[in-house]
Parts: structure tokens; sequence; C-alpha cells
């Protein structure tokens, strides 16, 4: 109610100094390349008042080559002027909130305003954009008519005010830092004299945990380095001298983060754990310790992490006056808004309780697919939505995330249209997403319309999951099904040929298509022999494959590609992994195609092809969500029938080790062989010690010499790790098994 409230003041305030200004007539501020106009700046003009006249003077000599001289108001003899920053001449309302800006025109004369921070600079490129025809819809250079004549019609009057405080979309334009400023974004970086998971970035566990096991979490009674202590004295007082230097080595920063590390391990000491219980978790003793240095720092504001095993709010302690609140939405998925989706229900009610105990709250959203960046993730019918609802419920900042730096999936259209909504989220989104593609795509825009409409409708046609951890394999059976995936690429032949012989706008269909071409790649791996595959039904390599390859690495550095996933492979080394693959012996097993029967279920959303993952003669790579048999905590027992008595000399199958996601080694894999499928005899055992710490991802094979046995059935014990290792200890997890591929020779 209040947000439908404050759009509607905002509406009538805007209608009213519309109304109560005379109808001007038209300003022309540049005649013939020539201009009788200044530009105006208050006598004591801030930095942004200085830098806004500068811009703007650019601009038009930009434009039409006409150079607008700066002077200052004492300077000023009544000549046509455009007045930037807060003058003594003056149109538009008395007060400008947060960074909002006013443009307006009067008598002739042009006014821009600003209200905090870089208000005023957000106001000059508004004007550019909506009244002089210069647009900047990604990084790079700004489009800019080339015209001798600049005239502005009618009554202008303008007031935006954003919607939140705190506006970061992080996508790739978002480096550019004109980008940022013509859309009204910040920057992590920009804000934060520490962001994010800070804990180690104050207490490094490198410089304290030998000396100091004391100032880090116990985790089942054994002090580890996941998380700080936060009832140890001595961590807060090394927390407070980390931030007195701090603050007074960047007194410019307007946030310091003091936030959980990235996963479990909450400490459970004694003092923790009574805070903990007061409090309804390990949120309480995190507000607490927050709250507690904060209170050093009274003229500083500090943000810290709901997130994982802090999401909710705490049962009595209300963070500080100073102290922001960043709720994450994480465990969500992102096919249906946030206020509607099952999978956000815990979300929802983690915002409801922060909303009542503080009015400084922040949202971590995610607008990408983290595991393939370049994955088509069609989220986009949601964005607006979701900003609406965090409006709703008195959100103050939001950062939606992307793919930061690297390119992804519609990163400029998703970082146009969030940059639109943070300021107004009830903004008109078909009119945002039609001037985004007009001016991105030129005459391929109706095309791209199509594209994305396609998308979007598939995902809610086929019942899609859309997870920020999913993958396109996942996927190969409803929005990204072969027959989904070829109506998409119509659409974008379409577009290609609607762009003609433009190479900016060729470029940028040619980037689009990326997305798809990913999927489709990824896809073929899993498809194999099969149709859609990589390979050929003899097991030889697609003679299109690598060729097809090449050219999608090479588009990928055109388009800014940096890595494929959140700490993924590089364009390059994307490469040489399908190198690999094609360069790989294809094994016909004896086992290939045989049927498979497991004793324990394998997890079903990381296993699409089931049983046949063991014996369909693909081996699985350094990803696990590709063709590995994926076992939770329990042990994979797997028996393989080949259909008919052979004789088989050796077998051999592969593990996964990827602790990062729990993924380890079995302690004992046991292989035995049957005739009739009643009585097995042992053909091997191995025992597996227990892991020395190494997140390194590894693939590890395991052979069984069986010297000429003649068996029908092959029957795999892996005995899953009961517990994790000390080292990757986390309350709540288990280890997982990844098996693949069971060869038979």
């Amino acid at each position: 109610m209040c947000r439908i409230m404050n759009s509607l003041l905002l509406m009538i305030t805007t209608l009213l100094y519309s109304a109560c200004q005379p109808s001007a007539e038209e300003i022309t501020l540049v005649r013939q390349g020539r201009s009788e106009y200044v530009i105006v700046l208050p006598e004591q003009a801030t930095k942004a008042e200085s830098k806004a006249a500068g811009i703007f003077r650019d601009y038009i000599q930009r434009i039409s080559g006409a150079a607008l001289p700066v002077i200052t108001e004492l300077q000023y003899k009544d000549q046509p002027a455009v007045f930037i920053g807060n003058t003594s001449h003056s149109a538009g309302p008395a007060e400008i909130h947060g960074e909002g800006y006013f443009a307006g025109s009067k008598n002739k004369q042009l006014f821009i305003r600003g209200g905090s921070g870089q208000g005023v600079v957000y106001g000059v490129y508004y004007t550019l954009q909506t009244y002089m025809g210069c647009r900047k819809d990604a990084a790079g250079p700004a489009v800019i008519p080339t015209v001798k004549d600049i005239r502005l019609n009618g009554a202008i009057s303008d007031l935006r005010e954003p919607a939140f405080l705190y506006r970061e979309s992080y996508y790739p334009p978002s480096m550019d830092a004109e980008y940022l400023a013509w859309h009204g974004l910040h920057r992590f970086e920009d804000l934060w004299g520490i962001w994010g998971h800070s804990f180690f970035k104050i207490l490094p566990p490198d410089t304290y945990f030998k000396e100091h096991p004391e100032y880090y979490s116990m985790v089942n009674g054994k002090r580890q380095p996941l998380q700080l202590c936060l009832s140890n004295e001595n961590v807060y007082t090394l927390t407070v001298e980390w931030f007195k230097k701090a603050i007074a080595d960047n007194p410019d920063a307007m946030y310091w983060s003091i936030a959980p590390q990235d996963g479990g391990g909450g400490c459970t000491c004694d003092l923790c754990r009574k805070a903990d219980a007061e409090e309804g978790g390990p949120q309480g003793s995190l507000i607490r310790f927050v709250n507690r240095v904060a209170k050093q720092f009274p003229d500083q504001h500090f943000t810290t992490l709901a997130y994982g095993y802090t999401a909710k709010a705490p049962l009595k302690t209300k963070p500080g006056a100073n102290v922001f609140i960043m709720l994450s939405t994480i465990d969500a998925f992102r096919q249906e808004p946030l206020a509607q989706a099952s999978s956000a229900a815990g979300f929802r009610k983690n915002l409801e309780g922060w909303e009542a105990t503080t009015g400084n709250l922040f949202i971590w959203d995610y607008t990408t697919q983290f595991t393939n960046y370049l994955n088509p993730f069609p989220d986009y019918g949601n964005l607006q939505s979701n900003l609406q609802y965090f409006a709703t419920h008195h959100v103050k900042g939001v950062f939606s995330q992307g793919s930061g730096e690297t390119y992804g999936d519609m990163a400029e259209y998703n970082s146009y249209v969030q940059a639109a909504l943070l300021w107004q989220p009830d903004a008109d989104i078909k009119k945002i997403t039609s001037d985004f593609l007009k001016g991105y795509y030129g005459p391929a825009a109706p095309a791209m319309g199509q594209y994305l409409d396609a998308l979007t409708n598939a995902v809610k046609s086929t019942r899609a999951v859309l997870d920020i951890y999913g993958n396109p394999i996942y996927s190969s059976h409803d929005y990204l099904s072969p027959v989904q995936t070829d109506l998409y690429s119509g659409f974008l032949d379409k577009a290609e040929a609607a762009a003609g012989n433009n190479p900016l706008y060729l470029r940028r269909v040619y980037n689009t298509r990326l997305f798809l071409e990913y999927a489709v790649l990824q896809q073929s791996r899993f498809y194999g022999t099969d149709k859609y595959g990589y390979l050929q039904p003899d097991g030889t390599v697609n003679p299109r494959w690598p060729q097809r390859v090449q050219k999608f690495v090479a588009q990928c550095k055109t388009a800014g590609v940096q890595e494929l996933a959140e700490g993924g492979l590089s364009p390059d080394a994307y490469a040489q992994e399908w190198q690999e693959l094609f360069s790989r012996k294809w094994v016909k097993s004896l086992a290939l195609g045989a049927a498979v029967t497991l004793v324990n279920p394998y997890t079903p959303e990381y296993t699409p092809k089931k049983e046949r993952t063991l014996t369909d003669g693909l081996t699985g790579g350094n990803d696990f969500s590709y063709n590995w048999l994926f076992t939770y905590g329990k042990d994979m027992i797997a028996t393989i029938d080949m259909g008919s008595s052979k004789t088989i000399r050796q077998i051999q199958m592969n593990f996964l080790q990827d602790a990062r996601h729990y993924i380890f080694n079995p302690t004992q894999v046991l292989v035995e062989t049957s005739v009739d499928g009643t009585h097995f005899n042992s053909a091997g055992v191995k025992d597996i010690p227990v892991p020395e710490e190494d997140y390194a991802v590894r693939i590890n094979p395991y052979t069984f010499p069986v010297s000429g046995t003649a068996a029908r059935y092959i029957r795999i014990t892996a005995r899953c790790p009961v517990t994790l290792p000390d080292w990757r200890l986390v309350e709540g997890k288990k280890a997982a098994l990844c098996c693949d591929e069971v060869m038979v020779e």
C-alpha cells in the first residue's frame, strides 16, 4: 500500500509541476552549429555539479559542434542559459529526494538539478537521452546523433526519484563508469570499504589460526577455520582495530561489511551457542557482534549477510541504527515471481521477519545461472514483479547479481531493464523493453522481441525449473528441448537477416546466438552417440563438431566471455576440454547399453540419464552435472546385466572428487561377478584412504583385472564416507559419490 501511495504522490507531484509551468516556447539550444546559450553553475559548485556541466558541454559539442561556455552565477548576465545544479535561478520542486533529479524548462531556459550524490549527473544523462537522442545501451562509446540544430520542443518538467537507495545490476556494462552514471547505477567497489563475505578479510586464518585457533568456529567439538568465533573478546578487539585503520585509509566509503564466509560452520562453543539459543539461531551471535562493532563507529554504515545459516531474523536483538541487513534470495527457483514461488517461501518468511526488526534492508538477488553463464536463463518476465515485491516490503537497496565482468545470457538487456526498474519498479516494462531492443538491435528488434517472448513462454508452457545452479542438460526435455531450440534459432535467423550488412547490429545478434549454441554444445555431450550428440553412431566424432566448437570459442572472445561459469573455464580452456573429448578413444565396452539395477537411489536432479549413466559409453568430465551417477549420502551398489555370459579380463570405473560440492572418493570399492545373478564372487577390492585437504577437481580411475572370468553380471559396491573429512565438515551436509563409466573389456 505504501509503495502505491508513494508512486501516486510522485505522479501527482510531477503533474502539478507540469501544470504549474507556463506553456514554454521551443528552446533552440543550437542553431546551425552555433549557440547563444551558456551553462551556469552555482558560485560554489559541488564536484558533481561541475562534472555534470562538463558532460553536458561535451555532448552538445559532439552533437552539434557548438561549444557552450561554462560560467558561474555571478558572471551570468541574463542571456539564454542552461542552469545546472542548485543555482538561485531555479525551477521545479524545492526538494529532490535521494539521488533524484529534475529536468525542466521555463522562459526558454533549461534547468537540471539533482538531489544528493550523483543526482545532477544522472539528470544530465537523462536529458541527453530523452531530448537529444543520445544513447548508451551497453559498455563502450555512446551513440550520439550528429546535427546542426538542437531543439527542445514544448514545456519540460521531469522529476525522477529512485525507489531504492542502493541500485546495482552486476553485468559487464556496469564495468563502464559512464554506463553506471547514465543509468543511475552503483558498484559495490565504489560504495563499500569491504564487501560481502568478509570475516576472513578481517581476520585471515593464514595469519591467526595456527597461534589462535580459539578465534575461529568450533564445529563438532573442534576449532576449525570455517567462520569466526563471535563470542571471543579478542576477535572483537581485533575487528575494531582493523576497522579503525580501514576507515582512516578509506574515509569516503559508505558501507563496511561484517559477514560470514560463504558456507556453513558457524561456531558452537558454549558462549556462541548460548547467544544463538536466545535468538533462535546463529544469526543471534552475528547480529550482537555486528551491533557491538558498529556502535564504535556511529558515523559509519555497516552491512551483514542474512544468508545460509544466518538467513532468519533474530528473536530479540534488533540491528543497530547504522547496521544494514542484506538478505539473500539464493534458495529460490526463478521460473516464477518470488512473491508466489513455493521455493521462495523461506525467503518470504525471512523477509517479513527482517522487515519487522529493521528499516535498513537490502536484497542480494540473482538473475543468472552461475554454473553456466551463457545458458539461456529466461527469468526476464519476473524482473519487474520481483523488484515491485521488494519495494512493497520497504527494501532500501538491491544487488542484482548477474554474470559480473564476464558476458552472460542477455547481459545488456538484463542490465538495462534492471536499471530502469530500480528507479521506478512500476514503469512500463513493455516500453522499456521496446526502447532497449530498438536501440541495441536496430532493425533486428522485432525478431529479437519474438526470441525473448518465445523463451519466456516456453518456460511457462513446459513447466520448466530455472535453477541458478542448473544446467542445459536438465532443461533438454522442456524449454531447451531440440524442438524449442530450433524455434528460437529461427527467430535469430530472422534477426540476422533484418540486421543486413550493419556490422554493429549483426555482431550483437551473433553474440546473442552464443547462448543457444552453448546449450546445444553442452547437450551434445549428454546425447553422445544418440541424435543431437557430438558422436556418430559408431563412436567417431561428428566431423562438423570441431569447427563448430572453434567458431563458438572465437565468438566468445569477441563478445567478452572471460569464464563460462562462476570460477569456471575460460574460452580457451573450454576449447581444450573439447579437444580432449575429440581425442578420447572410444572404448566399446562389453557392458555398453547394459541394464543397471541400483540398491540405493541416485539423485535425479544430477543424474538425467538415470541408471543408464553407467553404461552409455560416455565418460564424465570435471563437471558433476555431466554423465555422472550421483548418489548422496549412501553407498552406490550397482548390478550390471550384460545380457549373456561373456569372458572379461578387466573392469574399470571412474569416481569424481570435488570437495567444493561435497563429492568424495568412496572409502572402499568392491567388484563382484556372477553367472546367474544370485551367486557372486569377489573380483577385487580397493580400500581408499581419507583424503588430505584438497579442493582440486579430480577424476580417479580404479581398475580391476579379472583374468578371463566368464560372467553375465557385475556388481559394484562403492562405500560412501560416513562423515565428511574434518577440513570439509559442515553441519547438515553429507558426502556424495559420483561414478562413471563402468567399462568392461
